[in-house]
């Protein structure tokens, strides 16, 4: 069994923010391995539980704000015993990294993101799969607002391959591993 955990940040004002593609990717995700699923409240999130082909996969988008993540995540981790090295990914935005490019690594540290910071602190490791989504540096902008405002339509267009390929990145590390996903599809950027 493996967890996805897509961050976001809960309530309609913030649907199709920067921040929440984790949670665009997770509802992708349901639709492609869940369709139909009943959608449960548990571990303070939104929990559905689909299958990739013979693996069983639990998706999971916290209802805390991105800056407590880490309570729903350990939650997680905590009740079905995993192993976070091995069963867990996290997909989250990067502003470090062009709009719809993505980047897959097996574990490393939180790079300023609060919702990643809050993970690696309740879960006392940084060793777990996280996928990062480009999301375009702020600029002159503030990044916190930034982050919660929309994409451009120039952003959004960029955004949409690359959600895709993260949707096939997160499907190859649940088939596969990390180690496959990354050779896949860290050295492409979408068009």
């Amino acid at each position: 069994m493996k967890l996805i955990v897509g961050l976001g940040n809960p309530g309609p004002q913030y649907q199709h923010s920067r921040h929440n593609v984790g949670f665009e990717v997770l509802d992708r995700l349901a639709r492609r391995w869940a369709s139909g699923a009943p959608a449960r409240s548990r571990f303070h999130g939104v929990l559905v539980e689909g299958r990739s082909g013979e693996q069983r996969v639990l998706l999971l988008k916290p209802t805390t704000f991105m800056n407590r993540s880490g309570q729903a995540v350990a939650e997680a981790v905590r009740f079905y015993k995993f192993d976070p090295g091995e069963a867990l990914l996290v997909v989250v935005d990067d502003v470090a990294l062009p709009c719809g490019m993505i980047r897959i690594r097996p574990e490393g540290g939180p790079g300023g993101h609060n919702g990643l910071s809050d993970i690696q602190e309740k879960l006392g490791t940084e060793v777990y799969a996280r996928l990062r989504i480009g999301i375009d540096p702020p600029g002159e902008i503030p990044q916190k607002e930034y982050v919660l405002g929309r994409f451009r339509p120039d952003q959004r267009a960029a955004l949409e391959a690359g959600l895709e390929d993260a949707v096939d990145a997160a499907a190859c590390w649940v088939a596969s591993d990390c180690q496959e996903a990354m050779n896949r599809f860290n050295r492409r950027q979408s068009a």
